[in-house]
């Protein structure tokens, strides 16, 4: 079932993309902020509830809608329900285009646009940036937007499905992700009082979840590129991370070394000056490699094609093997 769950999901986010402003992701929005103001106090010890509030209940009520689908009326009924549910946390079609027309702008040489384009993407300065380093960006940012949005909520549906919870894994991962980013730009905008308290135990707890799913990725981008290059830029990404505490910004790096090793392409460096010094960041230390060129962006486009394909061949034979099991 989640073979076929997926293939449908992500052939449904193709044909009809969601909006930015669709009424679910406005009514998450909502929800996340309530839940910040009825049940963040600012301490540390209580910020565990505000995030089981906002994570939890929506994971909850996924497993449990799927549960009652499954049992009363059958399990083709539940699986609508999860691809439903993997329609609105599951898809390229989420950031495709700001990495499209960032693409498009860089082959026609209109590096202008290109700056204007990448900084209503991320929401930072790249006034003064060389066509190299938005190059790096473009690269940087849509990998780990692949990951966010596709590689790691297909790992913690797949994991968590096949125990029973149906789609509760990609309700739990994306959710994890918004709060600790959303929370985090709205406490740093200043307009809505959120503790420094709840902010460090969402990005603490998104950590927590993306550990696996982050070097399931890396993993399946070594696989799918140059693999002894591909780890041995995440063995030393991994020591350096071993040099100091670990945080939110360890697995998008170790995402990131993967995949420089796997396109043989230098990332990481300076990081750009976001306008609220909002979301995650990647650590600066530099991964070796040759200097990221605009040809860079089509080979990233088919290492992420590959690895899908390749995550769908692998839970195809999982699903073949249970059935004839």
């Amino acid at each position: 079932m989640v073979f076929f769950a997926v293939v449908m999901a992500l052939l449904l986010e193709q044909a009809r993309p969601l909006g930015a402003h669709n009424l679910v992701f406005t009514a998450m929005r909502h929800w996340a902020l309530w839940c910040g103001w009825q049940f963040d106090t600012g301490r540390p010890a209580q910020s565990w509830l505000a995030w089981a509030a906002a994570v939890g209940v929506p994971t909850a009520v996924a497993w449990g809608v799927h549960v009652l689908l499954a049992w009363g009326v059958g399990w083709p009924v539940a699986m609508l329900w999860d691809v439903l549910v993997l329609y609105f946390t599951l898809g390229f079609r989420q950031f495709s285009h700001h990495f499209t027309g960032l693409r498009d702008a860089l082959e026609a040489g209109d590096e202008e646009l290109a700056r204007e384009r990448l900084a209503a993407w991320l929401l930072v300065d790249a006034a003064d940036l060389p066509r190299r380093e938005i190059v790096r960006h473009t690269l940087e940012t849509s990998v780990l937007a692949a990951h966010h949005h596709v590689f790691g909520v297909l790992a913690c549906y797949s994991l968590l499905a096949a125990i029973g919870l149906g789609p509760a894994g990609a309700v739990l991962y994306r959710m994890a992700e918004f709060v600790a980013r959303y929370w985090r730009h709205k406490h740093l905008e200043r307009a809505q009082l959120l503790s420094p308290a709840l902010d460090r135990f969402a990005r603490r707890a998104w950590y927590v979840i993306d550990w696996l799913p982050a070097r399931m990725t890396a993993f399946g981008f070594a696989v799918m590129g140059s693999f002894e290059d591909a780890i041995d830029g995440w063995r030393q990404q991994a020591q350096r991370a071993g040099e100091r505490e670990a945080g939110e910004a360890d697995n998008d790096a170790i995402i990131l070394a993967a995949t420089a090793g796997a396109l043989g392409v230098r990332l990481g460096g300076q990081p750009l000056k976001p306008v609220l010094e909002a979301g995650f960041g990647v650590p600066a230390g530099p991964i070796p490699g040759r200097d990221p060129e605009v040809a860079h962006l089509r080979s990233v486009v088919g290492l992420v094609w590959r690895t899908v394909l390749a995550w769908l061949v692998l839970l195809a034979l999982l699903t073949l093997a249970r059935l004839l099991g």
